[in-house]
């Protein structure tokens, strides 16, 4: 019958270890595949927002080439006192060929008023036409600067345009006029050669968008014709561009996910849109996932078959021993021990396990009476201490000379810590035994932060250390104001006895989720050491660590703050950067706080 239900046991212990086992890969295939696509979707959306980039920088340098062209046609003609006749300035303007090239809707001439007075196209009615009203104009007239407009309609072209505009001044810097270029945007692309240059894929989708006039420079459909935007809703890639959002995902009409990113070029008031399809980013995923989830699959089966060989095998004479534990779970008595017989292996599990519930029964039993005599041999002639020092310090028994005054002051600080040290061993064992309870109702946050700063400046002072406090959030934490004021201590004496003298030890708190608010107290210390790391949290623990000054305590602390925080339902944590940085997360209430 033992055989038997060790067989049993095996099995099923085997059995565990193989599920195990495939489940572990599955969950870690499972990982790596989210992982393979977050990371193609991040390289996707970083491609478009390079790309989106390029484009706008492109079309800023031709810009750039223009107006350079312009200001240097201009340079030449401020070679005299006064401004060209018109008949000079139309020759002038027929001898640039370059610009021409640049500028192929016009060359123009305007005199100090923004008038027109030659060109180099003949357009009715352009030349003696006066242009002060448009804004470039004004900002060239203000500026003495060349300037590009944003696209406008041609005043007697009616016409999409862009005006670019060089003022001709002399050595003196008096303005003689301006000369000007004109593109005809649904005539000349400022984008000719970007496409043929790009090695976005041929799913790739690009849209250039004016959003001064709502039209779209380039669809991307091929056509170079300015096009009037759809209406909102009609095209959610356009709706995403103008949302000013620059970047993220968005789902088509078809029900296609792409990848968007945007990039606004100011001058020319216009946006830049790139988008891959989504599956650009799960393919490659999904074929390198086949391939992992292949390989660990084959290794798993083999792992899983050696394993459940070797822990049917070594489960078997465990059975007698594992049912006898088990009689000793559900009847705890410290009387109760292993026989120590069998095998040398099941011998010495047996006298170990036996040395394990002496060492419990024992400790059990110190814990017990050193908490006891803490609570009645420590707490009652302390309180009677503090109390006589409070009334020697606060003069009630006559006034006390300086020396003594400060000496009573010390003797009087000492006491409250020696209390909080006797208070911390009360918790810890209010904690063990599950008895410590926790009010949690609304409390403004503020408040807290405030109080916990100015009961711990005194110690402070006397270390050295200055105490700040930024808070950028104004709420309500559901939380036991005094545990919260217990953590914040913890955290403030702490960082204080392990600052250098003359740091500063900073408060923050900030909003790090919608329903959650973290407070992090910082020093300016050497930090938690990298080999003390899994026992901050842990009871009876300090790091040997930190300034020359005392570092004395019960090593409580930071254990209790974590116990407590549980009890709130937050957690807490640290991190090293440049000092020790320990936080506390606390739920928030649905209630406003105060103002800050």
């Amino acid at each position: 019958m033992r055989s038997g239900k060790s067989l049993s046991l095996g099995s099923r212990v085997a059995l565990i270890i193989v599920i195990g086992s495939l489940l572990t890969v599955a969950a870690i295939v499972t990982t790596a595949y989210q992982a393979l696509v977050q990371d193609f979707e991040d390289l996707l959306t970083q491609r478009q927002i390079l790309e989106a980039k390029r484009t706008s920088e492109q079309v800023d340098q031709r810009l750039q080439l223009r107006l350079n062209a312009l200001s240097a046609f201009a340079a030449q003609l401020a070679s005299t006192e006064q401004l060209p006749d018109p008949v000079d300035l139309a020759a002038a303007l027929g001898r640039q060929t370059t610009l021409r090239d640049l500028l192929p809707a016009g060359l123009l001439a305007f005199d100090e008023k923004a008038r027109a007075v030659a060109e180099n196209i003949y357009v009715p009615d352009r030349v003696g036409t006066q242009y002060l009203d448009r804004p470039h104009f004004q900002e060239a007239l203000q500026s003495r600067r060349p300037v590009v407009s944003k696209p406008i309609i041609g005043r007697t072209t009616g016409k999409p345009l862009l005006s670019f505009l060089a003022p001709i001044e002399t050595d003196d810097n008096d303005l003689l006029g301006f000369v000007g270029g004109i593109l005809d945007l649904s005539e000349t692309s400022l984008l000719s050669g970007h496409r043929q240059s790009d090695r976005q894929p041929s799913q790739s989708i690009e849209r250039i968008i004016d959003t001064a006039n709502f039209l779209y420079v380039d669809s991307g459909q091929g056509s170079r014709r300015l096009e009037p935007l759809p209406p909102p809703g009609a095209d959610p890639l356009t709706d995403a561009a103008l949302s000013g959002i620059t970047f993220g995902q968005v789902e088509d009409h078809q029900g296609q996910t792409l990848i968007y990113a945007t990039n606004h070029l100011q001058r020319l008031g216009w946006v830049f849109v790139r988008a891959v399809p989504y599956e650009q980013a799960t393919t490659p995923a999904r074929q390198s996932f086949f391939r992992f989830f292949s390989i660990s699959l084959l290794i798993t089966l083999g792992l899983a078959i050696l394993s459940y060989l070797l822990a049917r095998s070594t489960m078997l004479p465990l059975d007698r021993m594992t049912s006898r534990i088990q009689r000793m779970a559900e009847h705890p008595d410290s009387a109760m021990r292993l026989r120590e017989t069998g095998l040398p292996e099941l011998k010495s599990l047996a006298g170990a396990f036996n040395r394990l519930l002496e060492e419990r029964d024992n400790l059990a039993r110190l814990k017990d009476n050193f908490m006891s005599s803490v609570s009645h041999e420590l707490r009652t002639p302390l309180t009677s201490m503090t109390g006589a020092l409070k009334l020697l310090s606060s003069g009630t028994t006559g006034p006390l000379n300086d020396q003594s005054q400060a000496m009573a002051n010390l003797a009087l600080r000492n006491a409250d810590r020696l209390q909080l040290l006797i208070s911390d061993l009360l918790d810890f064992n209010k904690l063990s035994d599950g008895s410590l309870k926790v009010h949690i109702q609304s409390e403004p946050l503020q408040p807290i932060l405030d109080a916990a700063i100015a009961d711990n400046a005194t110690m402070a002072a006397e270390h050295g250390v200055r105490l700040e406090s930024e808070t950028g959030v104004s709420v309500n934490l559901l939380c036991d104001k005094h545990r919260m004021r217990q953590v914040l201590d913890n955290f403030l004496s702490n960082a204080i006895k392990y600052s250098p003298e003359g740091g500063t030890v900073r408060v923050t708190a900030e909003q790090h989720s919608p329903e959650r608010v973290r407070v992090t107290v910082s020093d300016q210390g050497s930090g938690v050491p990298d080999s003390f790391s899994n026992s901050v949290f842990k009871r009876f623990s300090q790091a040997e660590t930190g300034t020359a000054r005392s570092v004395k305590g019960t090593g409580l602390g930071l254990a209790i703050s974590d116990e407590l925080a549980k009890l709130m339902h937050g957690g807490v944590g640290y991190y090293n950067n440049q000092g020790a940085h320990f936080w506390i997360e606390v739920p928030v209430s649905g209630n406003t706080g105060s103002p800050a």
